[in-house]
């Protein structure tokens, strides 16, 4: 009898095992907390994409206005995707946006912002992940809504697409603003 027991406990085990890892292939990723929810936007010191001379920090983003801050890179076909709604949230929403070229070369980043259009009022420049690290980021894209005393309010992780600027993001930027 013992040596049966003894038999069954690997198998036992490995459907244990099994269900926990086949209940972890439904978990979807991009439903995640930001831990800096509620807190400041990280400290940085970074060049722009635009004028590598320029140096910019998180002063930028204690101007008083809300600021859609989006983390993008050419090589992201998300990004591309995302784009018209970005140029739409800056243009007939007022929204004020900063760009974070993350993971990305000068002159590719350059050249999507020319090819797709450009919504930001200025570019972050992160081709080393020193910002992406700060805030977390794991995939582009990915957005964080902050407010005016620079204080993180919202974080969209993934694509934004036309349902979502209805119905999250434009009820996040009322809500902060």
């Amino acid at each position: 009898m013992n040596r049966r027991l003894l038999l069954l406990l690997p198998l036992a085990g490995f459907l244990a095992l099994s269900l926990f890892l086949y209940q972890g292939l439904s978990l979807n990723p991009f439903h995640r907390e930001s831990a800096l929810m509620a807190r400041d936007f990280p400290a940085f010191d970074l060049a722009t994409l635009e004028d590598p001379e320029r140096r910019v920090d998180r002063s930028l983003l204690t101007t008083g206005e809300l600021t859609l801050v989006n983390v993008w890179g050419e090589w992201c076909p998300e990004c591309k995707r995302e784009m018209p709604q970005l140029l739409d949230l800056s243009q007939r929403h007022d929204i004020r946006m900063v760009g974070i070229s993350w993971k990305d070369t000068r002159e590719k980043g350059l050249g999507f912002l020319e090819e797709f259009g450009d919504p930001f009022e200025i570019n972050i420049f992160d081709p080393d992940n020193e910002l992406g690290f700060e805030l977390g980021v794991f995939g582009a894209p990915e957005s964080f809504l902050v407010d005016a005393d620079g204080v993180i309010r919202y974080h969209h992780v993934g694509y934004i697409a036309p349902g979502d600027v209805r119905d999250k993001i434009l009820p996040e930027v009322e809500r902060w603003r």
